[in-house]
């Protein structure tokens, strides 16, 4: 067990750095020790932002975002197209999406995928709520936008089976997506080509 290396204040915001993705206990000190000495510049201002988001984020009630309204800026967006959903397992890939600009269309996010070995079934995805939306008449096109993993593609089987019943056209993203890859860790080109090669699933 390491030793402690400063205040207990400080000690629980490396701690708790440590927790964000990313960042390793090492990481962690190195980016306390940075916000401690840039704590009129960076720290409070952060503190300040946390507290705020803290307070006034929620979960878009439509789609799955997260934002400070509900519903979110790009459900609310009159110049989306309200016929195509592009379906996500969570919100870091919705943004990863967005970042690219190759959609246009509404979003849908899961809140995760399919897993026999985390336990994650059906009923803890937000699968109901996708079948109403896609029940739209208005509806002509859903993209699964699912990462390439066993869970992923096991994910887009069950959701093309839940939808086979509906008139509308269900595709995956093409080539450019690694196999074994997350969507949040790829280029934005890459993210780009691959929802402009879309395939039929």
């Amino acid at each position: 067990m390491s030793r402690a290396i400063a205040g207990p204040e400080i000690e629980r915001l490396i701690q708790l750095l440590a927790k964000l993705p990313g960042l390793g206990p090492r990481s962690a000190r190195r980016a306390a020790l940075h916000l401690v000495k840039k704590r009129e510049a960076l720290l409070g201002p952060l503190a300040e932002a946390m507290a705020v988001a803290r307070e006034r984020i929620v979960v878009c009630s439509t789609c799955g975002n997260v934002d400070t309204s509900d519903p979110c800026s790009l459900c609310a967006d009159p110049r989306r197209d309200d016929s195509l959903i592009v379906v996500v397992a969570d919100i870091g890939d919705l943004w990863a999406l967005e970042r690219s600009g190759a959609v246009a269309g509404r979003y849908h996010v899961l809140g995760g995928v399919l897993s026999a070995l985390d336990g994650i079934r059906p009923e803890h995805l937000t699968l109901d709520a996708l079948v109403a939306r896609a029940s739209d008449p208005a509806m002509r096109e859903i993209i699964l936008a699912l990462s390439a993993t066993v869970d992923g593609q096991t994910t887009a089987h069950f959701i093309t089976d839940l939808l086979a019943h509906l008139p509308l056209k269900v595709t995956k993203l093409a080539h450019g997506v690694p196999v074994g890859g997350e969507l949040d860790y790829l280029d934005d080109g890459t993210l780009a080509a691959a929802i402009r090669q879309r395939t039929g699933f």
